[in-house]
C-alpha cells in the first residue's frame, strides 16, 4: 500500500490542508507499516497493548487497531495525514479519564499523555501558560505556584488528567464558582482540524476555517437562544462562542467538541491569582436535595466552592478501616462542604465561622485542622471510585453521570431525579457541584444481567434534566453515553448546526466517529455484557465481588488514580507506573487486559494468555491499590489467582519453587544456622544458588541469623508476669531477623505484657500466595490456625511484628479460608505492635525518643491493610520528628530479586525511599518489613530498625 507524503510542514498561525490519496482500507499490520514509516514514538498492534486502551473510564469497550504514542506534536499530524489518506479513524487520548466514552475509538488511538507532556511556558505578567496537550494539570500547578498562579478548573483528576483532556471536555470541577469552565481559561489554541488545516485558534478577527461564518449566520437565532443558557451547560458543540457579541472566539468554541473536530498541539491558558488563605465549613442536611435547597443562602458569603455529597460515600471509606480518615461531621444524611477564602487564615476562618448560622442546615463544623480539610476534600475527589457500589453492594456505573440544571432548580430536580430512580428499581450514590447545579451519580445498571434497563433510564432521566432546562453533561462530555440524547435537549436546527460545524472542520469524520454527531448507539459497545463470568474454581472466595473474579476486575472503573503520584501523601499506588510510567504498568492496564481475558475474543487463552503474564509481571503485589484505589481493585489477589490457576498441574518458574518455598528451605537452614549461612557465603554456591532460585545475579542472598528466634526462646527463663499476649512469630522473624522478635519481647514486658510463643512453628503462607501456589498457602493457613486458635479462643490478642506476614492473616486468611470460623476470629484477634499496645496499654508511657529525627517507611501491606495510624500516633506520643515517606521499597518480598525485575525495583526505591533516607543522613529509618531493610542495606548502605527494635533501645 502506498501513500502520498504530506505537504511541508506551515508554521502555527498558518493554514495547512493536505488532499489525502486514499488507496483502499489497510490492514491493521499494513497501517501500523505505514505510521512507523512516518512517526518515530511507539507504533503498537498487540493484543495487549490494545486491550489496555479498548476503554477509558466509561461503560464502552471499543478496541482499535493500532496505538501509537507519538514523541513529538509533529508525529500528531503524521498520524493524521495517514489516517485521512486512509480513511481510518483517529482518537486523541490524554489520561483516559474520560466517563463518556469520549476517548475510545476503533482505528487509531493516539495517546498524547506518554510523551507531549510539558510546561512550555508561564508568563507570569501576561498570567498565561503555554503547554502541550498531554501535560498533567497538576505538573501545570506546580510550573505557576512559584509566580503565585493557578489554573482556575480542578477536577477530581488533577493528578493524572491531561490538559488536552480538559479541553475536550471543557472540564471544570469544585471551584467553577470562582473559576469557571476549562473554555472560560483558554486564551488560543494550536490545532490541526480534521480537514488537515493547522491554524491558531482564538478571539476576534475572521474565522478562519472557510463556510464558518455562513453556518453562524444561518443558525444565530438558535445559537442565541438554545447555547449558553447556563454556566454548567456543556452538553452539544459550544458554538455560541462564534457570536459577534461573544468576541467570535474560535478557540472556546473548540473546548467541549472532545476530539471531533481538530487535534489539540498547545494551548495558551489563563492563570488566575492563588488563594492566600482558605477554610472550610461542613454543613449537615437530610439529604443532598436539601443541601442544594441551602444553597441560595449560603452564595451571599461568595464562597470558594460549595459541594455536596451522600453521607454514605463517607460511610464507603470508615467501612474499609479508614475511620480515621475523615472527622466526626455534623447529623444528616447529606453535607455540604462549602470553601471560603481570606487575606489570612483568620480572615477565612471568621469568613466560615458566618456561612454557618446563615445556612438553615440540622448542624455545622468549621474544619480548623489542615489536614482533616484535606481527608474530607479526598473524599470528595474520590467520589467517583467510591460510588463504584451502592450501599447494597451493588456496582455503580456511570451514565447520565454529571447531568446539570439551573442551580436555582436543583432540589426539585434532585427529588424528581431521586424518584426517577427508584421507579426504574435502581440506586446510586450521589456527590457534586451543588453551587453550579451539577449532580453527579452513578447507579447500579445490570449491565450483565439486563443491560436493556440502561436505555430505559437514560432516556427518561435525559427527558428530566431536560424539563428542567438543563445539560445531560456538566463537565464530562457528552461522548458515547449521551450523544445519543441531545434530541431531547436541543430543536433539530441545534442538532444541524452541530452537524454543519464537524462537517466544515472534519469532512471525513476521520476525527473520534461516533460522537456528538451521528452517535453510536448509547447501548452499544458496553464492555460488561461482553464478559464471561470466572466463577469456577476459584481459590480465593471474593466474597464482595459474589465469588466472580469478572466481577472483581470490573472494579476498575478507569478514573485511572494508579497513574498519579500519590507518594506526596503517603500513598503507594502504583510503584510499577511511576517507574516506567507505562499504561501496561498501571493498575488500570492490568485490570482493563483481566476484562478482556474474561470476553475472551481480543486476550485468547484465558488464566494462560501470554497478555495476561505480560502484565501482570510488573505488578510488586504490594496490595497498595487495595486502600488507594477508590474502587477497592486488589491486583495483588487476582495476580495471585492468575498464577494458581495457569500454574496448577503445571511446571512452575524456578523462582516459585526456590523463593515462593522461602519457608521449607529456611527451616531446613534453620537445624544449622550458621554452617548454611557459611556455604551460602562462598561464591561459586552463591551464584549457582541464585541461578537455581532465579534471582537476579545483583541481589546479596539475605543472611542467614546464627540463632533463630525459637532456639532463643527455648533457652529464656520461663516468666509468668504480665497480661499474655500471643506474640506470632513468622518465618523472617525467626531465621532472618530474631532480634526484631528479642526486642518485641522487651518492650511487651516493659508495658506489662507477658509473651507467650506456640509451640509449634506457624507460617502464615504468604510467599505460598504471592506466588500463586494457593493451595500450599491454604495448608500453612490451616496449620496457623491450629496454632493462633486456641490461644485466641481463650480471648488471647495475637501481635504480629512482619507486617506482609501481619496482613496475610488480616486479609487472605479469610479470603482463602472462608468455610473455617477460626479464620475470622484469628483475623480479628491479629494486631500490630502498635495497634496492641494503643489497645491493651492506651496509658503505658513509651520510652522518650525527644529529638530523635525519624525518617518512616511504612511497609506498603501495612499501610494498605491495616493502615499505620497507631504507629504514627505512638512515635509522636514518644516525641519523635517523624517524617513519613510514600511509595513503596520496590524489593517487595520476592519481587524485586527475581531475575528480569531489577531495574524497575531500583527505580522504584529511588522515587520516593532513597532520596528521603538521603536526605536525612543522621535520621533513624524505620523500617518494619524485611525487605524493606534489605533494599535499604543493598541501595543505600543505611541500617533500617523495626518499631520494636527502636522502642527497646531506648528502654531503661
Amino acid at each position: 500500500m502506498e501513500l502520498r507524503r504530506r505537504a511541508p510542514r506551515a508554521p502555527a498561525g498558518q493554514a495547512r490542508r493536505v488532499t489525502p490519496t486514499r488507496t483502499g482500507a489497510p490492514t491493521a499490520e499494513q497501517l501500523a507499516g505505514l505510521l512507523r514509516a512516518r512517526v518515530r514514538g511507539a507504533v503498537d498492534t498487540s493484543a495487549r497493548r490494545r486491550a489496555e486502551y479498548s476503554s477509558d473510564a466509561s461503560n464502552y469497550r471499543v478496541v482499535p487497531e493500532v496505538v501509537v504514542l507519538p514523541e513529538h506534536v509533529d508525529e500528531v499530524l503524521e498520524v493524521l495525514d495517514v489516517c485521512r489518506a486512509t480513511g481510518v479513524p483517529l482518537t486523541a487520548r490524554g489520561g483516559g479519564t474520560s466517563v463518556a466514552g469520549n476517548a475510545v475509538g476503533p482505528g487509531v488511538v493516539v495517546d498524547l499523555g506518554r510523551h507531549l507532556t510539558r510546561v512550555l511556558a508561564v508568563d507570569p505578567a501576561a498570567r498565561t501558560a503555554v503547554v502541550e496537550p498531554g501535560a498533567v494539570l497538576d505538573d501545570l500547578q506546580r510550573a505557576a505556584a512559584p509566580y503565585g498562579l493557578r489554573f482556575g478548573p480542578d477536577p477530581s483528576t488533577h493528578a493524572r488528567c491531561t490538559l488536552g483532556g480538559m479541553l475536550g471536555n471543557d472540564a471544570c470541577g469544585p471551584h467553577g464558582l470562582t473559576s469557571g469552565r476549562t473554555s472560560d481559561n483558554v486564551e488560543a489554541l494550536d490545532v490541526v482540524t480534521g480537514a488537515g488545516q493547522r491554524l491558531r485558534a482564538g478571539r476576534g478577527g475572521p474565522l478562519p476555517v472557510a463556510g464558518l461564518e455562513g453556518l453562524v449566520g444561518r443558525h444565530r437565532a438558535t445559537l442565541r437562544t438554545e447555547l449558553g443558557r447556563f454556566g454548567r451547560q456543556v452538553s452539544g458543540y459550544p458554538l455560541h462562542r462564534l457570536l459577534p457579541e461573544n468576541g467570535r472566539d474560535l478557540a472556546k468554541a473548540l473546548v467541549g467538541t472532545e476530539g471531533t473536530c481538530a487535534l489539540v498541539l498547545a494551548a495558551t491558558v489563563r492563570l488566575v491569582p492563588l488563594a492566600p488563605a482558605t477554610a472550610l465549613v461542613v454543613l449537615g442536611y437530610e439529604d443532598l436535595a436539601a443541601a442544594a435547597e441551602g444553597v441560595p443562602a449560603v452564595l451571599p458569603h461568595a464562597p470558594l466552592a460549595v459541594e455536596g455529597i451522600d453521607a454514605r460515600l463517607v460511610d464507603v471509606v470508615r467501612a474499609r478501616g479508614q475511620r480515621g480518615a475523615v472527622p466526626d461531621l455534623p447529623p444528616g444524611g447529606a453535607w455540604s462542604f462549602v470553601e471560603v477564602g481570606g487575606a489570612t487564615a483568620r480572615e477565612a476562618r471568621a469568613a466560615a465561622g458566618r456561612v454557618a448560622p446563615s445556612a438553615g442546615a440540622l448542624g455545622a463544623l468549621v474544619v480548623h485542622e489542615p489536614a482533616q480539610a484535606r481527608a474530607l476534600w479526598r473524599v470528595r475527589e474520590d467520589g467517583v471510585g467510591l460510588a463504584g457500589r451502592t450501599p447494597a453492594g451493588r456496582p455503580a456505573w456511570p451514565g447520565l453521570e454529571d447531568a446539570a440544571v439551573p442551580p436555582e432548580v436543583l432540589g426539585p430536580y434532585l427529588r424528581d431525579a431521586e424518584r426517577l430512580l427508584r421507579s426504574h428499581g435502581l440506586d446510586g450514590l450521589a456527590y457534586g457541584h451543588l453551587g453550579e447545579g451539577c449532580v453527579h451519580v452513578r447507579v447500579d445498571f445490570p449491565l450483565a444481567e439486563d443491560p436493556g434497563r440502561f436505555r430505559a433510564y437514560l432516556e427518561d432521566a435525559a427527558r428530566l434534566v431536560a424539563s428542567y432546562g438543563g445539560s445531560v453533561s456538566g463537565e464530562h462530555g457528552d461522548g458515547r453515553a449521551r450523544g445519543e440524547l441531545l434530541r431531547h435537549l436541543y430543536s433539530p436546527d441545534a442538532l444541524a448546526a452541530f452537524e454543519g460545524f464537524k462537517g466544515l472542520l472534519d469532512p471525513d469524520d476521520v476525527l473520534n466517529p461516533g460522537v456528538l454527531v451521528r452517535p453510536r448507539p448509547l447501548d452499544a459497545d458496553l464492555r460488561l455484557p461482553a464478559a464471561r463470568p470466572l466463577d469456577r474454581g476459584l481459590a480465593f472466595a471474593l466474597a464482595e465481588d459474589g465469588g466472580d473474579l469478572t466481577t472483581a476486575v470490573h472494579r476498575c472503573t478507569g478514573v485511572g488514580k494508579c497513574r498519579a503520584d500519590l507518594t506526596p501523601a503517603g500513598g503507594a499506588m502504583c510503584p510499577s507506573y511511576l517507574a516506567t510510567r507505562d499504561e501496561r504498568d498501571s493498575t488500570r492496564g492490568r485490570a482493563r487486559v483481566l476484562q478482556e481475558m474474561a470476553n475472551g475474543s481480543l486476550v485468547q487463552g484465558g488464566w494462560r494468555s501470554p497478555e495476561v503474564h505480560d502484565v501482570l509481571d510488573l505488578c510488586l503485589q504490594c496490595k497498595a491499590c487495595a486502600s488507594d484505589c477508590p474502587a477497592g481493585v486488589d491486583m495483588a489477589t487476582y495476580k495471585a489467582e492468575v498464577l494458581h490457576q495457569a500454574y496448577r498441574g503445571r511446571p512452575r518458574p524456578r523462582s516459585h519453587y526456590a523463593l515462593g518455598r522461602l519457608p521449607v528451605w529456611l527451616r531446613l537452614a534453620g537445624r544449622a544456622p550458621r554452617a548454611a549461612d557459611r556455604v551460602l557465603r562462598s561464591a561459586p554456591v552463591a551464584a549457582l544458588a541464585k541461578r537455581a532460585a532465579g534471582m537476579d545475579p545483583r541481589r546479596p542472598l539475605p543472611a542467614l541469623a546464627p540463632e533463630t528466634f525459637r532456639a532463643w526462646w527455648s533457652r529464656r527463663p520461663v516468666t509468668r508476669q504480665g497480661d499474655p499476649v500471643v506474640l506470632w512469630v513468622d518465618t523472617f522473624t525467626d531465621a532472618l531477623a530474631p532480634e526484631v522478635g528479642r526486642a518485641a519481647v522487651a518492650v511487651l514486658e516493659a508495658a506489662g505484657l507477658r509473651a507467650v510463643v506456640p509451640d509449634e512453628p506457624a507460617c502464615c503462607g504468604l510467599t505460598y500466595v504471592t506466588t500463586g501456589q494457593l493451595d500450599g498457602a491454604r495448608r500453612r493457613m490451616r496449620a496457623t490456625l491450629d496454632a493462633l486458635a486456641p490461644h485466641v479462643a481463650a480471648g488471647l490478642p495475637v501481635v504480629g511484628l512482619e507486617p506482609s506476614c501481619t496482613a496475610t492473616l488480616r486479609s487472605d486468611l479469610v479470603g482463602l479460608l472462608p468455610g473455617d470460623p477460626r479464620a475470622e476470629a484469628v483475623r480479628d484477634a491479629t494486631t500490630t505492635l502498635a495497634e496492641l499496645l494503643a489497645r491493651h496499654r492506651p496509658g503505658w508511657e513509651p520510652p522518650s525518643l525527644a529529638g530523635t529525627r525519624v525518617v518512616a517507611q511504612p511497609h506498603c501491606h501495612h499501610r494498605a491493610v491495616m493502615g499505620w495510624d497507631a504507629d504514627r500516633a505512638l512515635l509522636e506520643r514518644a516525641g519523635a520528628e517523624v517524617e513519613q515517606v510514600g511509595g513503596c521499597c520496590g524489593l517487595a518480598g520476592s519481587f524485586g530479586v527475581e531475575r528480569g525485575h531489577y531495574e524497575v525495583s531500583v527505580a522504584v526505591a529511588e522515587h520516593a525511599l532513597l532520596p528521603a533516607v538521603r536526605a536525612e543522613p543522621s535520621a533513624v529509618v524505620l523500617a518494619d518489613g524485611y525487605s524493606c531493610r534489605l533494599q535499604l542495606d543493598d541501595l543505600a548502605q543505611r541500617r533500617g530498625v523495626h518499631l520494636a527494635q527502636l522502642l527497646a533501645d531506648r528502654l531503661p
